[in-house]
């Protein structure tokens, strides 16, 4: 096996494990506004490249949140097609997305402090003895 296909298969992996664990609130984020459907969720992931997301990964993830009352669903009439789910957050999924946006600021920021190069400790002048 080539030395760099096995580091691109690492860093999917590392790339896979980022977005599991933030890409229920950027969901969550996308619902702020205005209720979306599943196929518009999954566009707007796209859209933003780092955070694509295939149906088959939304879809499962919507019904989590159902689940956990985070969102709720209505079903609405389509001028192009049967009629579509729509996801809205419920006050727990506001609360939840909240809750998030207040520590993500302070986790980013720590794991930038460990990504950034840090500089070499200064060197101090030798002193000698009187």
């Amino acid at each position: 096996m080539e030395q760099g296909s096995a580091g691109d298969s690492y860093l999917g992996k590392v790339e896979s494990q980022l977005r599991k664990g933030v890409l229920e609130y950027c969901v969550l984020a996308l619902m702020r506004d205005e209720p979306r459907y599943g196929v518009e969720l999954v566009q707007s992931l796209e859209a933003s490249g780092a955070l694509a997301a295939g149906q088959g990964t939304i879809y499962p993830l919507l019904s989590r949140l159902r689940r956990a009352n985070l969102v709720t669903t209505t079903w609405k009439e389509s001028t192009s097609g049967p009629p579509r789910r729509y996801y809205r957050l419920t006050d727990a999924g506001l609360a939840a997305l909240s809750d998030f946006a207040r520590i993500w600021p302070s986790f980013r920021d720590a794991v930038d402090g460990f990504l950034a190069p840090q500089p070499p400790p200064p060197i101090e002048p030798e002193q000698r003895s009187p």
